[in-house]
């Protein structure tokens, strides 16, 4: 098996462009636009992650607007009712495609089964009288036992309550069939899941080929370590790692080498199709996009180091609590610590960082303003304001060219 080393920098470029573009980061609109496009769109990248911070629009929301002109926020839950989608872990709570929903199988299996926990505890009395209240009465939204803090006839501590349904969830026996904010609604899978999506458990070689070949094409190439982040299953990983083997000895796959030693696998031939184009346009993605989640994939193939430093102590913060990734062109060259004042349709630009000198500066702003523009669309904002930038000698510039915006 032989090993293609990249050591040039327009080499590195052209790894950079093809994972851009197989997430859909370089093109005007990869997979059409509003609701069709993002059906497409979650197809492709394979999930799209649940988050509960709002300082601006959540997460899931901003990963489809990153990728689909012309999309809603309410068209994440219309995929939800439409059962184009349905929420289970990924590495995390996520939407996944309705048709990858066999693969999520196994990881419920080992829950329920007891080979991997999620309540250390589980009161089976309980999610039996909940599991026949849903049957015969209906859906019962989470608030209906988070509300009930004091007991009434009929309804149960809210808190066991909550991790009763939560449990059944995770084990498989209810399916969120419907979300307002962060209220879920639950009801039995049977009545959730359409009649029309396979329901088998996958053997772990059809899992392993599912595994493989979702993150060549979400991804473009992907590291060893890479295709099976953040999953715990052993056995899901000596299979992954054999079957690329096998598929390295049929010549269907090549791997290469970076500078910094990791190595990555391609389809074959990947390298040697046409470089996507991209254009001026500049994107503000959120912390959860599929494309920076792997924080060490990033800092490889970019040389983009990136914290999400909400989790850090507010005195060891370099960038702020809830900084956004820039991605000018086909390079990460900055991030964006802002706040969306909802109650007065405001965008507060707590600080921006432009950690790219060798792009000119006007080019540079005026694709920030084109972005910021849309981003406050987004947002619901009529207005944005800046309090200070990096370098220094930008802030004027870009309260300048920001303030038609208001």
């Amino acid at each position: 098996m032989t090993m293609i080393e990249i050591k040039r920098p327009q080499e590195l470029a052209r790894l950079r462009r093809l994972a851009l573009a197989a997430q859909g980061l370089l093109q005007a609109q990869p997979y059409g636009r509003g609701l069709s496009g993002a059906r497409k769109a979650i197809n492709h990248i394979g999930y799209v992650q649940i988050d509960t911070i709002s300082v601006v629009e959540r997460a899931h929301h901003h990963v489809f607007y990153s990728r689909v002109p012309k999309f809603k926020p309410a068209m994440t839950n219309q995929m939800l009712l439409d059962g184009d989608i349905f929420e289970y872990w990924a590495h995390a709570a996520a939407f996944l495609p309705i048709t990858d929903f066999r693969f999520s199988l196994p990881y419920k299996h080992a829950i329920k089964s007891g080979q991997t926990h999620w309540y250390r505890t589980r009161d089976k009395k309980l999610m039996g009288e909940l599991l026949a209240r849903i049957r015969s009465d209906g859906p019962i939204r989470s608030r209906d036992v988070e509300t009930n803090t004091t007991k009434r006839e009929g309804w149960w501590d809210w808190n066991p309550a909550k991790k009763a349904l939560e449990q059944m969830y995770m084990e498989g026996d209810l399916m969120v069939s419907d979300r307002e904010g962060f209220q879920k609604t639950y009801d039995l899978t049977e009545r959730v899941l359409p009649s029309h999506v396979n329901s088998q458990m996958p053997s772990m070689e059809e899992f392993a080929a599912h595994i493989v070949d979702h993150q060549l094409r979400c991804h473009g190439f992907a590291s060893l370590k890479g295709l099976t982040y953040q999953r715990r299953n052993a056995e899901l990983r000596i299979a992954v790692k054999a079957l690329v083997t096998e598929r390295l000895a049929q010549h269907t796959l090549e791997q290469v080498q970076v500078s910094s030693g990791e190595v990555f696998i391609f389809e074959m031939g990947a390298l040697e199709r046409p470089l996507p184009r991209f254009d001026s346009r500049m994107k503000i993605l959120s912390p959860f996009d599929n494309s920076v989640i792997q924080r060490e994939r990033l800092k490889t193939l970019f040389q983009y180091d990136y914290q999400l430093e909400c989790y850090v102590p507010a005195a060891k913060r370099q960038y702020g609590y809830f900084c956004l990734p820039i991605l000018y062109r086909d390079e990460f060259i900055g991030r964006m610590d802002c706040k969306a004042h909802r109650k007065i349709s405001h965008l507060e630009i707590k600080s921006l960082h432009l950690e790219q000198p060798n792009h000119d500066e006007d080019l540079v702003i005026t694709a920030f303003v084109d972005a910021i523009t849309q981003f406050c669309h987004f947002q619901k904002c009529d207005s944005v304001s800046l309090t200070k930038a990096h370098p220094k000698h930008l802030t004027q510039r870009l309260r300048s060219a920001l303030k038609p915006l208001g």
